[in-house]
């Protein structure tokens, strides 16, 4: 930002009060054509922090495109206090052929941050983004989803060790804060790392629009807003209840351990207990059954939804609760409630 109240990026200003809708070039296609990222950039005319909203750095993840769309195009934003830079698709070239990665030699853009300007194609790409539009904010809301043939229950993932990040993952509101720093490369950890505290939220699953989970984000953007002061009319919810794992031991993917077809009996965000029935592994005739049971008693923050599997794959993710906090979703999932089939 400029003394003047401006938001500068290479090839651009916006003034306070004034919004910009810019197709942003960071790479070419073969044929020479510039591959362009929208970005639209809401500077309010009022004094206010600087926050980046961001999705789609995986080509095939939708969920969080309507989500950054929406705060864009459909909120009233005309008493902001600060700016904001929305980013509903990072990876237009997998958007284009509905693909995770970059069709440039599948390359991950999100293992790519804070890029270089003088390495491959996808640290270029990241480079361009990130030095414009992610390094002079003061925060940052990263959007995903479950990879294909999987779906998450909506939780943030965030490095609750630094106490700005923290206060950013509490604001969104969700009832699951999975504590990591992140891998190298990935968004939130390098923009953190950069000085700007970043959080990923995970929503549901690849190659489709959900509904529900798109408003229940939309809930936690305007929570946000609140914490940091950049919308007066919204208020900082409160989920209800919140867990957060901080170690490998509160939290496990359960694998296959044979090939075959799986019955899964819980829906993701389900309770289930030590030695409940998670699923089911059988082969085309149903004449060999294999059990698969919780090893803990926990949450299914994320489970399969393609149905087969060879030994070795994942068949959900578990994070352990207990204490008040059970006893609390024990209350909230009793049985025969939504989550069990």
């Amino acid at each position: 930002m400029t003394d003047d109240g401006a938001f500068t990026y290479n090839g651009g200003k916006v003034e306070p009060g004034d919004v910009q809708n810019v197709r942003y070039g960071i790479s070419e296609t073969y044929l020479g054509d510039p591959i362009r990222i929208p970005v639209t950039i809401i500077n309010g005319e009022r004094d206010g922090p600087t926050v980046f909203l961001s999705a789609a750095a995986h080509g095939d993840e939708l969920n969080g495109i309507e989500v950054v769309r929406e705060v864009a195009f459909e909120w009233d934003l005309t008493d902001l206090a600060g700016t904001l830079i929305c980013m509903p698709v990072l990876n237009v070239p997998g958007f284009l052929f509905q693909q995770r990665y970059l069709p440039i030699y599948d390359r991950d853009l999100n293992r790519s941050f804070p890029g270089s300007e003088e390495s491959t194609s996808a640290k270029r790409m990241a480079h361009r983004i990130f030095e414009n539009f992610v390094e002079p904010c003061d925060y940052g809301l990263d959007f995903h989803t479950s990879t294909r043939g999987r779906t998450n229950m909506i939780h943030v993932r965030a490095d609750m060790t630094r106490p700005d990040t923290a206060r950013l993952a509490n604001a969104f509101g969700v009832n699951v804060v999975i504590d990591s720093d992140g891998p190298e490369g990935t968004l939130r950890r390098e923009a953190t790392d950069a000085g700007v505290p970043t959080i990923t939220i995970e929503m549901g699953e690849a190659h489709r629009f959900e509904r529900r989970l798109i408003d229940e984000a939309l809930g936690g953007v305007e929570s946000v807003f609140a914490e940091y002061g950049l919308h007066d009319e919204s208020t900082v919810r409160w989920p209800g209840w919140r867990t957060i794992i901080t170690g490998d031991k509160e939290k496990t993917w359960i694998r296959a351990d044979v090939g075959g077809i799986v019955d899964m009996h819980f829906e993701r965000g389900a309770l289930v207990h030590e030695g409940d029935r998670v699923c089911t592994i059988t082969n085309p005739f149903k004449d060999d059954n294999t059990v698969v049971e919780a090893p803990f008693t926990g949450l299914l923050v994320g489970v399969l939804e393609n149905p087969v599997v060879y030994p070795g794959n994942p068949l959900c993710h578990l994070v352990e609760l207990g204490g008040p906090t059970l006893r609390v979703v024990e209350r909230e999932q009793s049985p025969g409630a939504e989550g069990r089939t």
